[in-house]
């Protein structure tokens, strides 16, 4: 997150399945497809909610309907003796390794890891005093605005700002999964920079590869994809996860994306520069002696660029040539007296 480079997020989250071998492949197919960084999710279901049966605790109207929100983070979880392995695997393919930590624990077991970068879910960003716990640290927070109000929002930047720590992004999310295209709100992403005056992304719930590129041309610095090797696995996270194929197509764009806009500037690129040879500028069309009267039938605005700019034409008509000036010559500023 440190050079001018869109900052691409593959998140692993429940992608592996149980299966370290998996998250391990997973990890490598991320580095493949032209990832900056694999994303870890760190909790234990104990300190997401309860083990409880009561009818609070069912999922209700999402993909995972009707399932008790213990069992799914249970199934979701990323196994803690796994962390070290995947840090380490991921370091030795150069690739970025970070995490969400759900608890002030999950944050001490991560700096144990040297977790360079925090990441604050969607539905923990009205948690202040884990991101403070967090923000203090003094390392890169990424917020993930979900379903906060503005309000909200606020207050998390401010928590992370009064402990000291102003390398905050904030992520334009819609926290649906899948989420429907129509309520992707991508045009908050610029607004949110100027509301707040932080970098901005996309933590993108959507379905295939379309809004994180959209993204991209409204200013995001970081977009985040769930990644899976193959969604026919299965998994709590898998129908809105996106293949190795499609996450390199993604990349390819983001980076077009990247060249296409380049720098706000009016100063000219050697190409465009290049260019300027197709200009108009002003040729002489018809032979004159020396001394005669240069008139408006004798010079023209024509293509190439290698005479005097256009605007000049009104102050050259009237003036006498100071030398022969022949059929096709570029007129330049010492052709009249």
């Amino acid at each position: 997150m440190q050079n001018n480079k869109i900052f691409l997020v593959a998140e692993l989250s429940a992608n592996h399945n149980q299966n370290k071998e998996l998250a391990f492949q997973t990890i490598k197919a991320a580095k493949d497809s032209g990832a900056d960084a694999i994303k870890l999710q760190t909790y234990t279901p104990d300190c997401l909610t309860l083990n409880c049966d009561l009818d609070d605790f069912k999922i209700k109207g999402t993909l995972w309907e009707g399932k008790n929100f213990y069992a799914l983070y249970k199934e979701a979880m990323t196994p803690w003796e796994w962390h070290k392995e995947l840090f380490d695997y991921a370091k030795e393919i150069e690739l970025v390794c970070f995490s969400s930590p759900f608890s002030k624990e999950a944050v001490d077991f991560l700096e144990e890891l040297g977790n360079p970068i925090y990441k604050v879910a969607s539905f923990e960003i009205v948690d202040l005093e884990l991101i403070k716990y967090i923000a203090r640290l003094g390392k890169p927070v990424i917020l993930s605005k979900g379903i906060a109000t503005k309000a909200e929002i606020e207050e998390a930047i401010n928590a992370c700002r009064e402990v000291g720590n102003n390398a905050i992004t904030l992520l334009q999310c819609t926290s649906s999964y899948p989420a429907p295209l129509k309520s992707a709100n991508l045009s908050l992403i610029p607004q949110l920079k100027k509301d707040f005056g932080i970098e901005v992304g996309l933590s993108d719930h959507t379905l295939g590869i379309t809004a994180p590129i959209a993204a991209a041309s409204l200013g995001a610095r970081v977009i985040e994809k769930h990644f899976i090797l193959k969604r026919e696995l299965g998994g709590a996270d898998s129908a809105f996860s996106i293949e190795p194929n499609e996450f390199a197509q993604m990349a390819k764009a983001v980076r077009e994306v990247e060249e296409l806009l380049g720098i706000p500037t009016y100063e000219l690129s050697e190409k465009s520069k290049e260019g300027r040879v197709f200009m108009r500028s002003l040729y002489v069309v018809k032979d004159i002696k020396k001394g005669e009267v240069i008139t408006q039938d004798s010079i023209a605005s024509i293509r190439p660029g290698y005479g005097i700019p256009p605007k000049y034409l009104t102050q050259v008509i009237g003036k006498r040539a100071n030398k022969d000036l022949w059929y096709g010559k570029a007129l330049q500023f010492g052709d009249w007296e």
